[in-house]
């Protein structure tokens, strides 16, 4: 079996996959194309809530760090981490925003959640900067579209439950 074709048999149509940096999508159909003289085969991932369509070769899926879904329980893994406190280190903001934007597009889902942990806000703490906010929201939605694909369950329900750990640990 070729290494395309053991890919091909990992992704199937239907499937939810994590694209690093565009979050969950699902896999419509794998199809043939002409690319520069060559006969390439991709899959074709729709990222409905973003209204948008990707075209990611089989061979390549690896490589850029295309996976399935987080297994329940590295789901757990990355709800606990919500529960802890959070680590903000004491460079500058650049430097972090960047590391915290690497977090979010590595496609870890515990990552992820150290991200939103850091960033979340109490609401008697001080205001976020617009920046901040910004990768918050990012963190969040990543880590509550994965978790409402896991457990098969709404996005609403997943955001409401994510909410309730950062409020709780927040108490």
């Amino acid at each position: 079996m070729t290494k395309a074709a053991s890919k091909k048999a990992e992704f199937r149509p239907n499937d939810f996959v994590v694209y690093p940096a565009h979050g969950v999508g699902q896999i419509v159909s794998i199809e043939e194309q002409e690319v520069a003289g060559m006969q390439l085969e991709l899959f074709v991932i729709s990222f409905d809530k973003d209204k948008m369509t990707l075209r990611v070769p089989t061979a390549k899926a690896s490589a850029v760090g295309m996976r399935s879904l987080s297994s329940p329980d590295i789901v757990e893994k990355a709800l606990d981490t919500l529960k802890g406190r959070a680590r903000v280190k004491r460079a500058m903001w650049s430097r972090r925003a960047q590391e915290y934007e690497q977090k979010i597009n590595s496609g870890d889902l515990v990552s992820i959640a150290e991200v939103v942990r850091d960033l979340h806000r109490a609401e008697d703490q001080p205001e976020q900067s617009y920046s901040e906010r910004q990768l918050y929201e990012a963190a969040l939605e990543r880590l509550t579209r994965e978790l409402a694909a896991v457990e098969e369950i709404d996005e609403a329900k997943a955001a409401a439950r994510v909410d309730e750990l950062l409020i709780k640990r927040a108490a």
